[in-house]
């Protein structure tokens, strides 16, 4: 009977054993505080902000993520709508021309923009102490349009409010996405990079004369490159001396933004193939040589816009728990790689949105008419920045790094402060979808350490970010809690599981948990776990799912344990510890 038990389960389980150092190792990369950033496309900036008063809703979603690391993200204001924008001594706030929202795209961008001196100081209304990025339009080619823009958002950080809301401009950023001008007809077909380098050389030379940089007391620099693709690169712009120029000895970051895809002509993304963790680490390793050129030359390299899918996202993928999970696995990753901060962008309407700032009267899918209108909300993404952040910590001095898992879904990543291990973050990037038949997948994860450096008898507690479907736009929680509400903050009890690092850490298909290891008794291990799914009689029962209830268990002689019950959706979420029969 035993043996048909395990023939049973044992198809649809495993067990992996992940060592993990509990110092520091010497391949580590710092962890910025604002690792998670946004990018906000420029045209409908008053709906993030507010007008007249605080968008309090905008306020309490970046809030939270500022409780989580004791810094607000970062704020880049621009993208394409920026290439369109134009400062008028008349306007007071903004003056936008939309295009027809269509099917694809049922938000697009602004094509002509007129803005005022108001417009930049709505920053004051962002959480107190955030830092910040503001664009200026290159694609006009016009040096004194981008010296109004840029004189504009020197008067608004120089205003009384937005110093007092301890607002803090970083860079300027001249131009967006300048590989492309030859595709949107900002410039000819035959467009090279060495004129791209001369146009901004002109422009960034005057925003740069009129801001006052590099003299005494000033401490805002330029944010250089902001290349699509790679048709342009840092190694390029370096050969042809940009960084002896006026606008490039004040670089102080380059930024490079990706997307895993786009959506600009609709298409179908399957969530499958995007949740897919050698796609994650292709995608990003591309950029090696560029962050090592970057780095060379002393220069923070950035991904200053990203997100999934390009063109504001793609239905079923963007806007999806999958989301969630793969955004974690993205930002994590490219943060090993030596890229400081990630900006993720947003736009009102955009489907890979973190959050919605506003109410929407159309569908993010398809533009058709929503009656009534939807009202602001996180959407599921927003999850997997809780769980970032919360990895990072509110130290300043973490530092990560990847660890070695042979399994072609799990990731996982370890944060140390003061050189000793912290944190755990393991992902489960298998999908999980709402037409998968049969039982739900689920492995255990032993984390070996070397020996005496943690004892494997210790009870450590952990977080749990916990989706029903990899591809459900809601019913998300994260430790216990739910912040699908109408105001962004969490409801729920809060639920800290209790793991027993000797007997493994179940982790479901389409999951992700986050071990805290300040509890950890130090010394006293054997240096291997003492239980894991396998014991030394090689039989064994493997953790399976049940009637929605999860189950682990493990058949040894002498006796089986039964490993944790799991009780889904804004229920106390917990694993009991084993229990000997």
């Amino acid at each position: 009977m035993a043996a048909l038990v395990l023939a049973l389960v044992a198809s649809y389980v495993s067990a992996l054993n992940v060592a993990v150092s509990p110092s520091l190792p010497a391949h580590s990369q710092p962890l910025s505080q604002t690792l998670v950033s946004f990018s906000i496309e420029q045209d409908r900036w008053p709906d993030w902000t507010g007008t007249d008063s605080q968008n309090t809703f905008t306020h309490t979603v970046l809030s939270n993520y500022a409780a989580l690391t004791g810094k607000p993200p970062d704020i880049r204001v621009g993208a394409d709508s920026v290439d369109h924008s134009f400062w008028s001594p008349t306007e007071t706030m903004n003056e936008d021309v939309f295009p027809t929202p269509n099917v694809i795209t049922p938000y697009p961008e602004a094509t002509h923009i007129v803005v005022g001196n108001d417009f930049y100081k709505l920053s004051r209304y962002l959480p107190q102490g955030t830092h910040m990025v503001w664009g200026v339009n290159l694609g006009a080619d016009n040096a004194t349009n981008a010296v109004n823009m840029a004189n504009a958002i020197a008067g608004a950080f120089a205003d009384k409010d937005v110093q007092a809301a301890g607002i803090v401009l970083d860079r300027i950023e001249v131009g967006n996405e300048p590989d492309l001008y030859t595709h949107n007809g900002l410039r000819p077909r035959n467009y090279t990079v060495k004129q791209y380098v001369a146009e901004w050389e002109t422009s960034a030379a005057a925003v740069v004369q009129a801001m006052g940089m590099g003299k005494k007391g000033s401490q805002v620099k330029i944010q250089g490159a902001a290349f699509a693709n790679q048709g342009f690169t840092p190694s390029q712009i370096f050969g042809l001396g940009i960084l002896s120029s006026v606008g490039g000895k004040e670089i102080s970051t380059i930024s490079q933004h990706h997307y895993s895809g786009h959506f600009c002509v609709g298409g179908d993304f399957p969530l499958a193939s995007f949740m897919n963790k050698a796609a994650i680490r292709k995608n990003l390793t591309m950029f090696q040589k560029d962050i090592a050129a970057t780095q060379s030359h002393g220069l923070d390299y950035i991904l200053g816009e990203t997100n999934s899918i390009a063109c504001h996202g793609a239905p079923g993928v963007s806007d999806t728990a999958g989301a969630a999970l793969w955004v974690i696995d993205y930002t994590l990753h490219a943060a090993t790689l030596g890229i400081k901060k990630a900006y993720f962008h947003e736009g009102v309407g955009y489907k890979y949105n973190f959050f919605q700032p506003v109410s929407l009267n159309r569908s993010i899918d398809d533009a058709s008419p929503l009656n009534p209108p939807s009202a602001p909300q996180i959407l599921p993404i927003y999850y997997g920045g809780l769980l970032i952040n919360t990895f990072i910590g509110k130290t300043g001095s973490s530092k990560l790094v990847e660890l070695t898992i042979n399994d072609a879904y799990t990731t996982g990543y370890a944060v140390y402060e003061a050189n000793k291990l912290v944190r755990v973050a393991l992902v489960n990037l298998q999908p999980w979808l709402a037409s998968s038949k049969g039982t739900r997948p689920s492995l255990t994860v032993n984390l070996t350490f070397s020996a005496s450096a943690i004892n494997q008898n210790s009870t450590i507690t952990a977080q749990r970010l916990v989706l029903d479907h990899a591809d459900d736009r809601e019913n998300l929680t994260w430790g216990g809690r739910s912040w699908e509400t109408a105001d962004a903050q969490p409801t729920g009890d809060a639920v800290a599981e209790t793991v027993s690092l000797a007997s493994g850490v179940q982790l479901r298909a389409s999951e992700a948990i986050l071990i805290d290891f300040s509890s950890a008794v130090v010394g006293g291990g054997n240096g291997m776990s003492s239980q894991s799914t396998r014991a030394s009689n090689d039989k064994y029962i493997a953790a399976g799912v049940v009637s929605g209830v999860g189950v682990a268990a493990i058949l040894v002689v002498g006796g089986v344990y039964a490993r944790r019950r799991y009780v889904r959706r804004r229920k106390v979420a917990e694993y009991f510890q084993a229990i000997s029969y």
